[in-house]
């Protein structure tokens, strides 16, 4: 089994995205801007060309048209094909077959839904991954070690912070690589290993354990919904107790970012040097690029640690922050760690401090938004959010950590 041969992919581009809040009113979280260059969803779809896997299906719960014109039917990661290649997965009526309809109401639950066609497919492997975490991999090396292990289900493990780890869900494993246990979103972490949402499964081994947990909590489904939830609930579980789950360590870099404090992190890490997936020439990050002029810096302008993108214009003060596409940070004016989006207008005498802002965002003259983080490891508390196409007045001032609706005007 190859990594060209006999695999798909299913990329869960999930649901509404909640924890981002007001930045994902309107779009779906794996739309969300990284690093000035790219989408969330860039990450897994680069991971997947890089490695040779071309039949890549694209599994959309939530505002899937967010993201349409940027994948563009595959074509940025060479997916549009005619045979194979890109396909977008979305929520249907009538699924037939037995398999629930309708949204889904987890990642596990996703699978069950797709069910008949992943057994239609042939394909001796699938590949799932997430659509919003910051990672490289060659998704060919865990192939191969799923293979030579065979194993029921591969998935790739990171090693991140205790009280990261009480966000995700904590891996536990013997000695020889095989997986014992998961936890849940841990209060207290048994370890700092956690899954990265990166998963092979043997196709036999996972259209079995699906048709088994969906016998098993018939009782528990309501309506639509399976039961099945999120992998960690039922069906990781189950394989770990009915097969035989192996976990593959990743040893570069890996975030989740799916919340304000962890994306703005991410976002220091870039500037820092720390990701390393942006800096393999063998193994780009590729993303369809917006055609914009270059950004300019100018005379008079001070930028320390910053990313600068396309078609900005900077003439004031912009510290350890991220510029998207045609950002202006007028004369006067400061953006000190945070993050804007396309479009951003800083007017003179502005000051935006540690703060997300979203698209086509006007912050007026002599405006205040946000403040220094009392810590240097915002939470998001410390965070302000800023809805797309909102409006800051003139010498209005916007508390930190506050939640602005897209369209406000303040």
């Amino acid at each position: 089994m190859g990594a060209r041969t006999s695999v798909i992919a299913i990329v869960q581009a999930g649901g509404q995205g909640s924890r981002m809040d007001v930045l994902t009113r309107e779009r779906a979280k794996p739309a969300l801007p990284f690093a000035s260059a790219y989408r969330l969803v860039d990450f897994a779809l680069s991971s997947l060309g890089n490695s040779g896997i071309v039949d890549v299906w694209l599994s959309v719960q939530y505002q899937a048209a967010s993201l349409d014109p940027h994948v563009a039917g595959g074509r940025p990661w060479d997916l549009d094909r005619t045979r194979g290649g890109f396909r977008r997965v979305v929520p249907e009526e009538g699924a037939g077959g037995g398999v629930e309809s309708g949204f889904s109401q987890g990642n596990a639950d996703d699978l069950l839904r797709m069910r008949d066609e992943i057994e239609r497919s042939g394909a001796e492997a699938v590949v799932v991954l997430s659509a919003d975490h910051v990672f490289a991999l060659d998704i060919a090396e865990v192939l191969e070690a799923h293979r030579e292990s065979r194993a029921d289900c591969t998935l790739v493990t990171a090693e991140t912070s205790r009280s990261e780890a009480r966000h995700n869900v904590v891996v536990r494993s013997d000695g020889g690589g095989r997986v014992s246990r998961v936890d849940v979103k841990p209060s207290s972490p048994a370890t700092t290993t956690v899954a990265t949402e990166i998963f092979v499964y043997r196709a036999e081994s996972l259209v079995h354990a699906l048709d088994s947990l969906r016998r098993e909590l018939a009782h528990e489904a309501d309506g639509d919904d399976s039961g099945l939830g999120d992998f960690g609930e039922h069906l990781l579980p189950w394989l770990i107790a009915h097969g035989d789950v192996r976990a593959f360590p990743l040893r570069r870099y890996w975030k989740d970012v799916g919340r304000p404090e962890a994306y703005l992190a991410a976002h220091r890490d870039v500037i820092a040097g720390r990701v390393d997936a942006l800096d393999d020439r063998d193994r780009p990050v590729m993303t369809r690029s917006p055609d914009r002029a270059p950004g300019v810096v100018r005379a008079g302008a001070e930028v320390e640690d910053a990313i600068i993108g396309v078609a900005c214009d900077v003439r004031g003060r912009v510290v350890r922050s991220v510029l998207g596409h045609g950002v202006v940070v007028q004369a006067g004016a400061l953006v000190e760690d945070s993050v804007l989006f396309g479009d951003v207008v800083v007017e003179a005498g502005a000051e935006v401090r540690t703060c997300i802002v979203d698209d086509q965002v006007v912050i007026a003259r002599g405006a205040v938004v946000g403040a220094a983080a009392p810590s240097n490891r915002p939470r998001d508390k410390d965070i302000t959010l800023v809805g797309r196409q909102s409006r800051i007045s003139r010498n209005a001032v916007v508390e930190a950590g506050a939640r602005l609706e897209p369209g406000t005007r303040v």
